[in-house]
């Protein structure tokens, strides 16, 4: 039967390009004058359908990614349709029915055996086969010629079904790993080069051959593939750790780090990958005996994101870490942090004086650069002037001047502040106080009447005192310019969708966790949180705003018990009593807070 493709009125291809020559209601509408037949495009029929409006229509295709990008899914990418809205636009119009293949048992054997360019490159799932017919997922109904060569290999009826795209890509992580498609691509490559068996040493192979290596187009795709995978996940942080026998891939994912699904034999590659890491962070590929540290850029749907690469030699190979930064993404209001109404009361009057230092303490990963960007973003307008040292800058933020720190160049914390001050700031952050230098720059800048955020490693408020005597500055200079230091950790949030309440053994309970007549959530797990039962993470907070007892304690070099204790006097709540909050409020778990804090 011969084909007719044809343009729409915007002079795309049109999605029903390879439709059959006779009328096909599902594809073509008839009018009721007698004009003929007239081609619907998929966006104008959600406008029809109110699904979006004629401006996101417009907008949506002004902002595609490539001429070749579908239209709807352009508008799932911008936000304005979900994807399983689009699949009920698309199953009335083509007359497939719509399947969740996270409540499907996939047949795991005919799934196997399935080409893996027809799943990989064509997103196409077998369900499973009865009486001659095999049931098959696709998100894209008019893969005609991919449902032909389907029902030629198998000489089977093919009978497609509609699922969304991030299913069906979650059904071939589960049973192919990440990459998967890539990794077989690498495979069919060496299995078709020469057999002869070659021994050659790692130490001495060299570097223009690994060079050539990490430059194949499939290993380039590899890599790209698991960067996009981690970013697709929300992870700040990808693993890449070698074993005897394995290549371990893991993602860290709201503070805890998963395992990723890729296939067994992408150990066989694993030079050809830190390598490719290597070449993109501008190292040297061929040095394998020291750490080496670098970073780099990508583009992913038009947001610029940096990565940061630590490489260290390892038993079986090199360790890689690489931490995600994404500078354009949304930040957070002070709102959002998941401050208790009495603690953002004092922590907003707190960036609202003139002058002082805030400090916020925590251990690494514990949000404490979000939570300053917050306070910047509150107190941001055309009539102060506010100046940032970071390493490196992780976010940005309109109206604040960024510079990131240049070790190489002699730019560091201490001096970067020195050059602040003769800038005429209103207000300055500081990424960390590491050194005396530059604490006691810091608190000449709150003292000359310039309002100071910095961080600080500590593991509560309390000792930041002690810590900043430690590091060699007065007691009377810290008393005089520490305005307030707050301690946060991170604790992962219940899933909205699928938290259960539950009835909790009060034997088991922690002694200082009383949990009153609050109802208690547990985590359970679904499809919105990737069966996890969590999704996102809120801050618990120890907010401690110096009064005159405390920096008499300091001027007297008091222990940070000591200063803990008089702080408790003054309403000082824990990390773990406001963690306890949480719980009886239902957003975290008891299990959460007991793993951040300590009793």
């Amino acid at each position: 039967m011969r084909t007719k493709p044809w343009t729409d009125h915007f002079g795309r291809r049109d999605v029903s390009a390879h439709v059959p020559r006779e009328p096909r209601p599902s594809v073509r509408f008839l009018r009721p004058r007698q004009q003929g037949w007239k081609t619907v495009t998929i966006g104008e029929l959600l406008v029809k359908q109110k699904k979006i409006t004629d401006d996101q229509l417009r907008n949506a295709l002004a902002l595609r990614g490539s001429p070749s990008e579908r239209i709807e899914k352009t508008l799932v990418r911008l936000g304005y349709l979900t994807e399983r809205s689009v699949l009920d636009t698309l199953s009335g119009l083509v007359h497939m029915p719509v399947v969740d293949l996270t409540q499907i048992d996939i047949d795991v054997e005919t799934l196997k055996s399935m080409p893996k360019k027809l799943v990989h490159k064509n997103k196409l799932i077998p369900i499973d086969r009865q009486n001659g017919t095999l049931r098959v997922a696709t998100n894209d109904p008019y893969e005609i010629y991919a449902f032909d060569e389907l029902r030629m290999l198998t000489g089977l009826s093919i009978s497609p079904v509609l699922a969304t795209e991030s299913e069906i890509n979650a059904v071939i992580k589960k049973y192919f790993g990440v990459a998967g498609g890539t990794i077989a691509d690498l495979v069919e490559e060496e299995a078709g080069r020469d057999d002869e068996v070659q021994v050659v040493s790692e130490v001495s192979q060299e570097a223009g051959d690994l060079a050539e290596m990490a430059q194949e187009a499939s290993v380039v795709k590899l890599v790209n593939d698991l960067l996009l995978e981690a970013i697709t996940e929300r992870a700040s942080d990808v693993h890449i750790e070698p074993y005897e026998n394995e290549l371990r891939i893991r993602y860290r994912i709201d503070g805890v780090l998963h395992a990723a699904h890729v296939p067994a034999q992408i150990h066989h590659f694993q030079l050809a990958i830190i390598s490719r890491i290597k070449i993109l962070s501008n190292l040297n590929i061929a040095e394998k005996r020291v750490p080496q540290d670098g970073s780099f850029k990508i583009r992913v749907h038009g947001r610029e994101i940096d990565i940061r690469v630590s490489i260290i030699p390892m038993v079986f190979g090199e360790g890689v870490v690489m931490r995600i930064l994404d500078k354009q993404a949304t930040l957070l209001s002070l709102e959002d942090l998941g401050m208790n109404p009495d603690t953002l009361a004092i922590f907003t009057d707190v960036i609202s004086q003139p002058h002082g230092i805030l400090l916020v303490t925590g251990p690494t990963g514990s949000g404490k650069t979000t939570t300053l960007y917050a306070a910047l973003s509150r107190i941001v307008s055309e009539e102060i002037k506010i100046l940032t040292v970071e390493d490196p800058v992780e976010y940005h933020l309109g109206g604040i001047n960024q510079v990131g720190l240049n070790l190489k160049a002699g730019l560091t914390f201490a001096r970067a502040m020195r050059s602040f001050l003769r800038h005429d700031p209103d207000v300055i952050m500081v990424g960390e106080i590491r050194d005396l230098e530059t604490a006691e720059t810091a608190v000449q800048a709150s003292l000359t009447g310039h309002l100071v955020f910095s961080t600080l490693h500590t593991n509560d408020a309390a000792s930041a005192t002690t810590r900043l005597l430690d590091m060699g500055v007065e007691p009377f200079l810290v008393a005089s310019s520490v305005e307030a230091i707050m301690a946060q950790r991170l604790v992962r949030t219940l899933c909205k969708h699928c938290k259960e309440a539950y009835e909790p053994d009060r034997k088991k309970l922690p002694g200082d966790f009383d949990p009153g007549d609050a109802t208690l959530y547990r985590p359970r797990g679904c499809r919105e949180c990737r069966n996890t039962g969590f999704a996102g993470r809120k801050g618990i907070f120890e907010l401690m705003r110096m009064n005159d007892d405390i920096r008499d304690c300091v001027i007297q070099r008091a222990s940070a018990q000591k200063v803990l204790s008089v702080g408790r006097k003054g309403g000082l709540v824990l990390l773990r009593e406001d963690g306890w909050r949480k719980v009886r409020a239902g957003i975290t778990t008891v299990e959460e807070v007991v793993s951040a804090t300590k009793l």
